[in-house]
């Protein structure tokens, strides 16, 4: 049975006819028992509103942590996405770099067999030129002859 400062209060004692218990010293003794329960019954729910302040903060503070945690993770998980996704573009730049230079490479050496195979032409036309040249020359030689003869 749960006592409460009022009951404490509110007890009576019987007395005994002879050598009972003095009336008055009960009573100041169950008042004063009744002030100390209630103060303490007061302390008690204090630290019962203390204990569910702190619960709720404590709560608080752990749905923080949770939600930095998530953030946190959350942040990691991008930056590698980020990294991934850089290194992906990079090995892309760099493999549309290799066919740029591959096809200026082709370009540059065709470019160069083409300029050789006019060398090797514009020489044959200069030895068809010249052989052509020589015949005139000697043609004309042979023609002046005849007239000096």
């Amino acid at each position: 049975m749960k006592i409460t400062p009022l009951d404490i209060q509110q007890q009576q004692f019987k007395g005994k006819l002879f050598g009972g218990l003095n009336p008055d010293e009960v009573d100041s003794f169950l008042q004063t028992v009744a002030q100390e329960m209630e103060n303490l019954n007061r302390e008690n729910a204090t630290f019962r509103d203390q204990v569910q302040k702190f619960a709720a903060e404590a709560e608080i503070h752990a749905q923080r942590e949770k939600d930095l945690r998530d953030t946190l993770l959350a942040a990691q998980k991008i930056t590698e996405e980020m990294k991934n996704n850089a290194q992906k573009e990079a090995e892309l730049v760099i493999a549309e770099a290799e066919v740029r230079a591959e096809k200026i490479l082709a370009d540059a050496e065709n470019k160069l067999n083409q300029l050789r195979n006019d060398i090797q032409e514009l020489r044959r036309q200069k030895t068809q030129f010249e052989t052509s040249f020589r015949s005139l020359i000697e043609s004309h030689n042979k023609m002046l002859s005849l007239h000096e003869e």
